[in-house]
């Protein structure tokens, strides 16, 4: 995130999946993260070439993909994964406009959860929930991300000061 956090500008939220590939944008601001579209294309490549496009035409200044983490912390076969989708991402981005495009990774753990909590609530089901889920998924990836560049610049600009708990920066113990 921190080359990211470099950027400023429009970011876009990636929910790679094998069958569909969920994507959101931000605003300018990068405060608000609203989903565009899902991806059906089939097959790695030619998702990780679709996404690069997408990122051009948008004209976004960065991109997060959602990195699943089991929830012990361990990188199982669905992360390893999401970390080759984002290499052949890099790849396509650099073939062309967008090679100055950072990708980034963020931990997705639970998101598709309260991705299906909320589609329960409004009562979203059958083909119309299956055609939104991964859409949603990348929006609240990318808000996520949003929040923790947020909260990142907030923590610099007060000197590593958190200024909600008023904890102050710790201590470097090798001195």
């Amino acid at each position: 995130m921190q080359t990211i956090k470099q950027t400023s500008g429009k970011l876009l939220g990636v929910d790679y999946g094998d069958k569909r590939t969920g994507l959101a944008i931000s605003n300018e601001s990068r405060t608000v993260a609203s989903g565009i579209t899902q991806i059906s294309v089939g097959g790695m490549q030619k998702t990780a070439e679709a996404v690069a496009t997408v990122a051009r035409e948008r004209g976004v200044t960065g991109i997060v993909v959602g990195l699943p983490i089991n929830m012990d912390g361990s990188h199982g076969p669905r992360a390893q994964h999401a970390e080759k989708f984002a290499s052949l991402l890099i790849a396509r981005l650099a073939d062309g406009e967008g090679a100055d495009i950072p990708v980034a990774m963020l931990d997705e753990r639970m998101t598709t959860m309260a991705a299906s909590r909320y589609l329960n609530e409004t009562d979203t089901r059958g083909a119309k929930r299956k055609g939104v889920i991964d859409t949603l998924s990348a929006e609240i990836i990318l808000q996520n991300a949003l929040d923790k560049l947020r909260f990142m610049q907030e923590r610099e600009a007060n000197n590593g000061y958190d200024t909600q708990t008023d904890d102050a920066p710790e201590e470097d113990e090798t001195t």
